[in-house]
């Protein structure tokens, strides 16, 4: 219960086995971590995303936790699903209905996911109706950033490709910066969250044109 208080007020993420520091769960673990952290809130946020997907679109869904839960949660309906994440592509591979493509590119163990010139030459191939997609950091004034430079590149190079920006971030994300910034906050199209965000940065995004969502 002390762990639940703590991080609801934001001073520490719950982890499988205890919990970390904020900044260390952002910049040190990987996914396989990642994915334990905030699941009842990233499940609530894939679940409400999901709704925006019409039947035939082409959606990209990028290597973060956050969206990899997206792809548990997709409609039961015909969909191209383009993607850089190996763990998608995995979560997808025996599903009924869906065109799944893969950029390919530079395998990173990490994120496990595939980066780099190749893959960004695979996207200028496809347009893409939605792109759901999350960040390390969220912020009013600087937009989304990211702390793997490389992975800051191909999210920017994705957002160009794409009809609606849509970006998946719990509370605890709100009000950070981290090292890279790929998109800026008028990029976005749609912000999913969940009850915990700040509302002055909720507000403040819905006042830029940005529809907000929240689990």
């Amino acid at each position: 219960r002390d762990l639940e208080t703590l991080e609801k007020r934001g001073e520490l993420m719950r982890i499988h086995g205890g919990a970390v520091q904020i900044k260390k769960a952002r910049e040190d673990l990987p996914l396989t971590e990642r994915q334990l952290v905030n699941r009842e809130a990233k499940t609530a946020i894939a679940k409400l995303a999901a709704e925006r997907i019409q039947p035939n679109d082409t959606i990209f869904i990028d290597a973060s936790s956050t969206a990899l839960t997206l792809a548990e949660h997709l409609p039961d309906f015909h969909l191209t699903v383009l993607t850089n994440a190996h763990n998608v592509v995995t979560a997808l591979s025996d599903r009924d209905g869906i065109d799944l493509i893969c950029t390919g590119g530079i395998y990173e163990p990490r994120s496990r996911s595939y980066i780099g010139l190749p893959a960004e030459t695979a996207l200028r191939k496809y347009n893409i109706h939605r792109m759901f997609f999350s960040g390390s950091g969220v912020h009013v004034m600087r937009g989304v950033s990211e702390r793997n430079p490389r992975q800051a590149a191909f999210k920017e190079r994705v957002i160009a490709c794409s009809e609606e920006i849509c970006l998946l971030a719990d509370g605890t994300k709100m009000g950070l910066k981290s090292s890279f910034f790929f998109a800026r906050t008028e990029d976005l199209t749609t912000l999913v969250t969940n009850e915990g965000a700040d509302p002055e940065v909720t507000e403040a995004m819905e006042a830029l044109g940005i529809d907000v969502l929240t689990a």
